[in-house]
């Protein structure tokens, strides 16, 4: 099956695949530029509090981009609906390998022939889940990091990623103020989350030993690099079940990694404390529903 690279994209919706923290956050990035953005959850009211998250915040991310101006959300919970029309998707659903393997089956499946499918893994690279797609050159890694405040992407082949794929996307990303940096070779981790990975692993090792508290570390952080969250915190902006399972595929490539930061992160997760989404987690002062 041959791949034809989409065309129109500025008349196109994008579609996002899962309205979790970075999901809903995926599509407030490609709202930005008037255009129509659809985010599917099969979850009973994901999608619907996906939506209503980025219309508070469109206004102003869209007044921070060139040319902005806000676009339309549409919430979905048929997949075939939020695909149709769509030239990009992107995936931002938890970082479990055989859950990618059947979504990405599902959108070869039901997206539109030239639609390019892109994955928001944080760790897997995209070669490990398109046994079941049809035409691989259309996958990519299109990893995010927290936007809009961290507006960088990374960009990965999969090994069979067309040339064109990334090279569109290099082009037309900067278009909705996300900024790609081209992963050349395979990496897991793919760029800054390699160097991030490092600084978090050390960070929740310090916290493991007793040396120091999460507020301490991040305290000093703050202050040293002049950042407005430390380590911690960022940690429970992501999600800690998310954070565990991303330290958990680092270290199943990489048997020598220290076992006290993913020990630490499993207290906080079994007991149900993932950071601001359930309100508690390396901090407790995000308040219900937050």
């Amino acid at each position: 099956m041959s791949f034809t690279l989409p065309e129109d994209v500025d008349e196109r919706p994008v579609t996002v695949i899962g309205a979790g923290t970075l999901g809903r956050r995926i599509a407030l990035m490609f709202a930005d530029r008037g255009g129509e953005v659809r985010v599917y959850d099969p979850s009973p009211g994901a999608a619907d509090a996906a939506r209503a998250w980025v219309g508070e915040h469109l206004p102003e991310v869209a007044a921070s981009v060139p040319g902005g101006a806000p676009g339309k959300v549409v919430a979905s919970e048929d997949l075939a609906a939020a695909l149709a029309g769509s030239w990009l998707v992107v995936e931002a659903v938890p970082e479990k390998l055989e859950l990618k393997k059947q979504v990405f089956g599902d959108l070869d499946r039901l997206a539109d022939p030239d639609a390019i499918l892109a994955s928001n893994s944080s760790s897997y690279p995209t070669r490990q889940f398109t046994d079941r797609v049809r035409a691989p050159e259309r996958v990519v890694n299109m990893h995010f990091y927290m936007p809009p405040e961290q507006p960088a992407v990374d960009l990965m082949s999969s090994g069979s990623t067309d040339r064109a794929v990334l090279d569109l996307l290099l082009r037309v990303l900067p278009e909705y103020g996300i900024f790609p940096f081209e992963a050349r070779r395979e990496s897991t981790g793919f760029i800054f989350n390699r160097v991030w990975a490092a600084i978090k692993r050390e960070a929740l090792s310090v916290v493991a030993e007793g040396v120091a508290t999460p507020q301490d570390v991040d305290r000093m952080w703050q202050i040293n690099m002049h950042t407005p969250a430390g380590p911690f915190r960022m940690m429970d902006q992501v999600g800690l079940d998310v954070v565990l399972d991303i330290e958990e595929h680092y270290a199943a490539e990489r048997p020598g990694l220290p076992t006290g930061p993913r020990d630490l992160l499993r207290t906080y997760v079994d007991a149900g404390h993932l950071g601001v989404k359930t309100g508690r987690g390396f901090y407790d002062d995000y308040g219900t529903g937050s």
